[in-house]
C-alpha cells in the first residue's frame, strides 16, 4: 500500500505534510521522535514546522494510522508499523527495537477487562541490546 492510500485508509485527507511525515514513518523503522523527523524532513520542505510534525503525528494516532510510544518515559516515539507486536528498550544505546510476538498481541491474554473496552495493548521491553552486549558497552 503506498501513502496515499495508507492514508485514505484511515480517512485522513493527504497533504504534502502529511504525505511526507508518513512517507518517513513508513520508510524509516527507526522509532523517531518528533524532533528526528523535523530534522530529516526540515531541509527538502522550508515552511515545515515543529508544530506541523507534532500535530501531523497526534492526527495520525488518532485515526490508528501510526503508534505512538512512551516506552522510555522521557521521548515520545512514533512507529509506522501498526501490525501486533511489542518493543524493546536498550538502557545503554536508547534504541527501540521491534520484536515480534508469536501469537501477537490481543486481548485474549487479559482475563477479565471487567466490562472495559480494550482498543489498545502495548508490550514494551526493557535491557542491553544485542549490539551493546557484543560491544560490551555497559
Amino acid at each position: 500500500m503506498d501513502v496515499i492510500e495508507r492514508l485514505q485508509s484511515h480517512s485522513i485527507k493527504p497533504s504534502v505534510q502529511r504525505i511526507a511525515i508518513m512517507q518517513y514513518l513508513m520508510d524509516h523503522h527507526t522509532h523517531p521522535t518528533v524532533d528526528e523527523i523535523y530534522t530529516a524532513l526540515a531541509p527538502g520542505m522550508p515552511t515545515l514546522s515543529k508544530t506541523t510534525v507534532y500535530n501531523t503525528l497526534k492526527l495520525l494516532d488518532e485515526h490508528a494510522a501510526i503508534q505512538t510510544l512512551t516506552i522510555d518515559g522521557r521521548n515520545t516515539c512514533y512507529d509506522g508499523d501498526t501490525t501486533p507486536h511489542a518493543h524493546f528498550l536498550c538502557k545503554v544505546c536508547n534504541k527501540v527495537y521491534d520484536l515480534p510476538c508469536q501469537d501477537g498481541l490481543s486481548a485474549e491474554g487479559c482475563t477479565e477487562a471487567e466490562g472495559h473496552e480494550i482498543q489498545e495493548i502495548h508490550l514494551y521491553y526493557r535491557g542491553v541490546c544485542k549490539h551493546c552486549k557484543e560491544e560490551n558497552c555497559y
